[in-house]
């Protein structure tokens, strides 16, 4: 039995030229049923053309463990650990978050990011990594034009730790 819940980010950025688009991405996250079951730790970036980091979306972690000890596990996620994570001091401010229960929610991020305002033109991936204890590791990769030049719902489909990914962008 697989129970799913979904996460809804969204985002409003400002490109280079200081036209403002929307970005929104909606992701489900099953609950496998297994005798061991952690939620999972999971990382959203944005890749440029050269598959380097652009900007951390978010990195929801257990926030709450003693002594910044949830940090440990982050290597985990081992794609966005080795381009980006081992670089950065957590938590990130306006990133970081803890790790949800199965259910929907929604996580919403300042209109302002220092990285994306500098954004300039072209082709990208958001890429959604998850991470489990005792668990499997998953990443999804939309490609997408940034900035949007019209209304666009890109889709992608994990095997495992992730489900249905939707990247909704809008001029």
């Amino acid at each position: 039995m697989k129970l799913r819940y979904s996460i809804a980010l969204s985002m409003p950025l400002i490109s280079a030229s200081a036209m403002a688009a929307d970005l929104a991405l909606k992701l489900e996250v099953p609950q496998l049923n297994v005798a061991e079951y952690h939620r999972p730790y999971l990382a959203a970036w944005l890749e440029n053309a050269d598959q380097k980091v652009v900007a951390n979306l978010a990195v929801l972690y257990d926030v709450k463990k003693k002594d910044n000890a949830g940090t440990k596990w982050l290597k985990d996620m081992r794609q966005w650990w080795r381009k980006s994570g081992r670089d950065v001091e957590m938590p990130l401010d306006g990133v970081s978050g803890a790790t949800k229960a199965p259910g929907e929610y929604t996580l919403n991020f300042p209109l302002a990011k220092a990285a994306l305002d500098k954004l300039p033109a072209g082709q990208y991936q958001l890429v959604i990594e998850a991470a489990r204890e005792a668990g499997g590791r998953e990443a999804v990769k939309v490609p997408l034009q940034w900035p949007p030049k019209s209304a666009q719902s890109l889709a992608a489909k994990g095997k495992e730790e992730l489900g249905a990914v939707v990247v909704q962008l809008k001029p």
